[in-house]
């Protein structure tokens, strides 16, 4: 049982995945000090409000904190965009300039012959 353990923990898809944890969570601390502490002062200089943490709606007796909400929604989208500009954009430009060699094709591409061959007999 623990040799089967063992084995599970060592296999690089594991490691992988626990960096991939670490490094994403210390990714979104920075993300979330650029937008807390740089684009919503930011913002505040523009609409006199750095934290729209405070805006409420008072509906009968409960009270909507559309703001937090705000914060939140505000926070995601510049998370995506770091995300999209600073990983998936260069590891897209990377894949490109590797490129792929023109005489290996892909299983789809082998597949779609395959069948050309097979509906021309």
């Amino acid at each position: 049982m623990l040799k089967g353990f063992k084995e599970f923990i060592s296999k690089g898809s594991v490691v992988d995945l626990a960096v991939g944890v670490v490094i994403g969570a210390a990714f979104g601390a920075v993300i979330k000090s650029f937008t807390d502490d740089v684009l919503m002062a930011f913002i505040g200089a523009i609409f006199g409000k750095p934290n729209f943490g405070d805006l409420t709606l008072g509906i009968g007796n409960g009270v909507l904190y559309y703001g937090r909400f705000l914060n939140a929604l505000i926070t995601f989208l510049l998370t995506a965009t770091a995300v999209y500009f600073f990983v998936v954009l260069p590891i897209n430009a990377m894949r490109n300039r590797k490129g792929k060699p023109e005489d290996e094709m892909s299983n789809e591409d082998k597949m779609v012959e395959l069948l050309e061959r097979i509906a021309n007999k």
